[in-house]
């Protein structure tokens, strides 16, 4: 091996050794000297392994700037990969649209033929929309000039009728039968000399009609149907009577027009106008119905007042369950409650009491009589205390209680005298009306009721002494 080198990095150790300088035996002379080494086959001088070394070292160096280069082809290769699968994806997405281009393009040829063919009908006879619809109008122009000549001709009959009717009321009421007669009276020798003229001129044209008419083609014309000018009066008269109908109906329908487009208009200003005035009415109407419990939105169907009183029923269940506690040794609490009834009722004003000794949430019906005569008696002293704090200080000094105290067991009524008597202890009156005989011994001051026949009479009483 070269100086330098490692076992496994040496050509040497390889094929890249010349076949002439591989040896069975090859060694190096003890001492080292004279620069040449034996084999089997040959020797070999020192110049050549020295050459052969420089060669390897070469080889080495070409081999391992390839290796070096081997990652950035990977990675180019990588890239060009990727490339083509890019390339491949647009391909396909490139035919894909070219699919659906052809499709657009022969729903577009189909609309193109069905176009055309409706063209062709538009055009009818014509050589084009243009030709056809200015066919239509000089159509339009000669009906209308047809129907203006049809209203002058009837206009001149018209008058014509009335100057003869003038002319023959005139003759009448000048002793003439005819207006002829009036006029023969009223010509003058220049007047008859022309009207002789024209009798020369009517025999004449008289004359001539009967060499005319005494022709073969007059005379075959004579022999044919008679012609009905009455009949033919009367088709003239209908189309004129329809003329002036459908006349009458366009003037009517344009003004049914113009007064429909005024209308709308009209509607399309009070419709700007209104779309404020409808978004503040729905503002307002949604407020109210949130406020009345019927909006959806109020999930509880809460009214607004109910909402308000809730806040004070929390506060007057507060100070009662100070209360009521007390009276039933601690076993009740009073809680307000928004639960929606069942049904369809409405939510906001319900009360519930807690048992302490279950701990459970239930409705004030559940309580029995006497629970809820105190659970009664303690709502009422929590309302007075919530009142004289709204009050801004005024005391309720005196309270009265009618009746309830006979559904009290024995316990339960020492407890409720006993928060009774601590209201006393406050400066306040507290008077119980009740038929109890055993509130006799319990209330120290009392006012008996004494019934006989000559009516009741009130006595005193302190400390079970009769007054």
């Amino acid at each position: 091996n070269a100086p330098g080198d490692d076992d496994h990095d040496s050509p040497a150790a390889g094929a890249g050794i010349p076949a002439q300088y591989a040896g069975p035996a090859a060694a190096t002379t003890p001492s080292g000297g004279a620069g040449r080494t034996t084999g089997g086959a040959r020797d070999v001088t020192v110049a050549e392994l020295a050459s052969l070394v420089e060669e390897l070292t070469r080889q080495h160096a070409e081999a391992r700037t390839t290796a070096a280069g081997l990652h950035a082809a990977r990675e180019a290769l990588d890239r060009a990969e990727r490339e083509y699968a890019r390339r491949v994806d647009a391909q396909q997405q490139a035919e894909r649209r070219t699919a659906a281009r052809t499709s657009q393009r022969e729903a577009l040829d189909r609309e193109l033929a069905s176009l055309e063919a409706e063209l062709s009908v538009a055009r009818g006879g014509a050589g084009s929309v243009a030709d056809h619809a200015a066919l239509l109008e000089r159509r339009v122009r000669v009906l209308g000039e047809a129907a203006e000549a049809v209203r002058a001709v009837e206009a001149t009959a018209q008058r014509l009728k009335e100057a003869d009717d003038r002319l023959a009321d005139a003759a009448f009421n000048a002793g003439f039968d005819t207006p002829r007669a009036a006029a023969e009276a009223l010509l003058e020798d220049a007047g008859q000399r022309d009207l002789q003229r024209g009798i020369d001129e009517w025999q004449r044209e008289q004359a001539a009609v009967a060499d005319r008419l005494a022709e073969p083609r007059t005379a075959a014309a004579a022999a044919r149907p008679e012609a009905a000018p009455r009949r033919a009066e009367e088709v003239f008269d209908a189309a004129e009577r329809a003329l002036l109908d459908a006349t009458s109906a366009l003037d009517a329908a344009r003004e049914r027009r113009t007064a429909l487009a005024a209308l709308s208009r009209q509607a399309a200003e009070e419709t700007r106008r209104l779309g404020p005035l409808r978004e503040e009415y729905e503002r307002v109407a949604r407020l109210a119905s949130l406020a009345a419990g019927t909006s959806a939105d109020n999930e509880r169907k809460m009214r607004l007042e109910s909402y308000v009183l809730a806040a004070r029923l929390e506060q007057v269940a507060a100070a009662a369950t100070a209360r009521l506690q007390r009276m039933s040794s601690g076993r009740y609490t009073l809680v307000h409650s928004d639960a929606r009834a069942g049904g369809r009722g409405r939510s906001g004003l319900g009360l519930h009491v807690v048992d302490a000794w279950t701990g459970v949430e239930r409705d004030t019906a559940t309580l029995s009589g006497g629970e809820t005569f105190f659970a009664s008696l303690a709502l009422a002293l929590g309302l007075a205390d919530v009142v004289t704090d709204e009050a801004g200080g005024v005391r309720l000094d005196t309270l009265f209680i009618d009746e309830g105290f006979g559904s009290l067991d024995d316990q339960t009524l020492d407890e409720v005298l006993d928060v009774l008597d601590s209201l006393r202890e406050r400066d306040r009156s507290v008077g119980i009306v009740s038929h109890v005989a055993d509130l006799r011994r319990r209330v120290t001051t009392q006012l008996e009721v004494v019934k006989d026949r000559h009516g009741s009479v009130v006595r005193h009483r302190t400390a079970g002494v009769s007054g």
